[in-house]
């Protein structure tokens, strides 16, 4: 399965797409949705008229009696698509037609409202615009109001802080929040809120979405190394992140690294030296913290704080490798 395929997974799960709705359509609306009613809608009109849309997902819902589509794009392309709004107008187009073609609607029925989503994971923030007449060239003389309008929302995943996606009990913050992971730690923090929000029996398909995608993510972001086609919920990938740290130390020593810290010294290459001798500090806190437990951890900060260079740190790792108890690697640092 690609990713884009596991991705299309999750959204087509109801709870998830409830909390997109709930918990990032800021509109007021959103309050008169009624759930219960909530269903997902077959996509094959695209199919059949253009080449197939892989990544397109369409739930409907009822609100105030009257249905209205939920139509969501979720877009992996590494380049900004500057006609997005082009290609929603033509995918709403084609959803009408399905719906007039299928004898869903009488002659003197309305259409249906379609809210669009596009749902954005590249590296580049989204700079298209969001609004079709904004693409089309301005005429006098009154032609503007022959100008077509339509507006998406944007998601674009990039742009939310994890500080302020963290707080949040939502199934898609838990998304944005995983996709923005850089460490297993990050990761297994994700899982753990998963595990205590999904507890129920018809959860389980959700529990499923999540694994299957979390495996992709790993895969593709090459997050872990060891097979994973065998791991078969979220308390095992946990268990099997967990166990990757838990090996770190004797991957430090036959490799002479540690993995976190050539990664956080690639990333920090663009930063100021300040700003990465403090990530190199917080990183080590974090092994300690696995090495000797948190109340280790929390003494060795205050001696983390007073090391100016990075080289100094490398005696650090040759502590965590040849202390037997957290004592003895307290007592390194009053000896140094």
């Amino acid at each position: 399965m690609s990713h884009d395929n596991a991705y299309k997974l999750l959204f087509s799960e109801p709870q998830i797409v409830i909390d997109l709705l709930q918990g990032f359509v800021h509109e007021p609306w959103v309050a008169d949705l009624d759930f219960s009613s909530l269903e997902k809608v077959s996509t094959h009109h695209v199919a059949d008229t253009l080449h197939r849309r892989e990544n397109d997902v369409i739930w409907r819902v009822k609100c105030q009696n009257q249905w209205l589509y939920v139509y969501l794009l979720i877009e992996f392309q590494s380049r900004i698509d500057y006609f997005m709004a082009v290609r929603i107008v033509t995918y709403i187009g084609l959803l009408y037609q399905d719906l007039i073609k299928q004898q869903k609607l009488g002659k003197k029925d309305k259409l249906p409202p379609v809210f669009p989503i596009v749902l954005y994971n590249g590296k580049p923030r989204w700079s298209a615009s969001t609004e079709l007449s904004t693409l089309i060239h301005d005429l006098p003389h009154g032609f503007n109001h022959y100008k077509p309008s339509l507006r998406y929302l944007l998601l674009d995943e990039g742009r939310y802080r994890v500080d302020t996606l963290h707080p949040l009990k939502n199934l898609v913050a838990a998304i944005f929040r995983l996709e923005q992971a850089k460490t297993h730690q990050d990761m297994i923090a994700v899982i753990d809120d998963l595990l205590q929000w999904l507890t129920q029996p018809e959860q389980a398909s959700i529990h499923r979405a999540f694994n299957i995608w979390i495996k992709r993510v790993l895969r593709i972001n090459k997050k872990i190394t060891e097979p994973i086609d065998n791991v078969n919920d979220l308390i095992e990938v946990k268990t099997m992140l967990a166990e990757t740290i838990a090996n770190w130390p004797k991957e430090w020593q036959a490799k002479g690294r540690v993995e976190g810290r050539v990664e956080g010294r690639l990333e920090g290459k663009a930063e100021g030296m300040k700003t990465m001798l403090q990530r190199e500090r917080l990183l080590f806190k974090r092994m300690i913290d696995k090495r000797f437990g948190k109340t280790i951890a929390e003494s060795a900060w205050f001696f983390l704080q007073t090391i100016e260079k990075i080289e100094d740190l490398e005696k650090v790792s040759d502590w965590l490798l040849d202390c037997e108890t957290g004592e003895n690697f307290l007592a390194c640092f009053k000896q140094h």
